[in-house]
């Protein structure tokens, strides 16, 4: 573990990057020993994911939750369009329900609660952090310009706003909502100057769509949501 932060402090590019990489190679993998492995590797990858926060904690200062008005708001506006755009275009794959917990493992069973807990805790708390840091902070003023470290949040630029946004938005399935959503961050630090502002925004958004996807996806409602995770 020494080795380890010392070489994410010496590069400030490892320490924004290396912690995504590694949620991002985990997520892959979900799924990928049978569709109860799809629960158990996302447990380990939240487990990991605040492992690799916990260390890069002190090494990223802008890895900061910040609220505010603008982040409360943003965040439930991304929430608003995701879901309304939630209509027939191309995708890159079908939706599917491979997080319906109640198929997997029963309506009775207590196991429904605790990765329902588990995925909401893990996108509200983890992935905003990881996210954010790598695309707002990093990818874009990587672009942007040679010394970006030294680049304040709050340039713009066109070329790092339309590249980072859109390719935020590719990683996701519902791949609209992901580049309006990425369009709203980016426009959010830049506002600010602020990483945690747009931090929290995206958690506000998806703790607004764990509580959207259980409440619609527990019976409660015609068509269950359990493709919007």
């Amino acid at each position: 573990m020494n080795a380890l932060t010392a070489r994410l402090k010496a590069s400030p590019l490892l320490a924004r990057v290396l912690p995504f990489v590694v949620f991002l190679v985990l997520t892959s993998c979900q799924g990928s020993l049978g569709p109860e492995s799809h629960f158990w590797i996302y447990l380990a990858k939240c487990v990991v994911g605040a492992w690799m926060i916990w260390v890069t904690w002190p090494l990223v200062s802008e890895m900061r939750w910040r609220i505010s008005f603008e982040a409360l708001l943003a965040g439930t506006l991304v929430f608003i369009l995701w879901v309304a755009l939630d209509v027939p275009y191309t995708k890159f794959s079908q939706p599917d329900d491979s997080w319906n917990l109640q198929k997997q493992f029963g309506a009775a069973s207590v196991m429904v609660w605790v990765f329902a807990g588990v995925r909401i805790a893990g996108s509200t708390l983890l992935v905003p952090m990881l996210e954010e840091v790598f695309y707002r902070s990093f990818l874009y003023r990587y672009i942007l310009a040679p010394n970006w470290m030294f680049t304040a949040h709050s340039s713009f630029a066109v070329k790092p706003f339309l590249i980072t946004s859109i390719v935020f938005g590719l990683t996701h399935q519902h791949w609209l909502a992901g580049i309006a959503c990425g369009i709203i961050y980016q426009l959010l630090v830049i506002r600010t100057n602020r990483i945690g502002d747009a931090i929290t925004a995206h958690a506000v958004t998806n703790l607004l769509l764990g509580v959207w996807v259980i409440t619609q996806g527990f019976g409660y409602a015609e068509k269950p949501q359990w493709h919007f995770w």
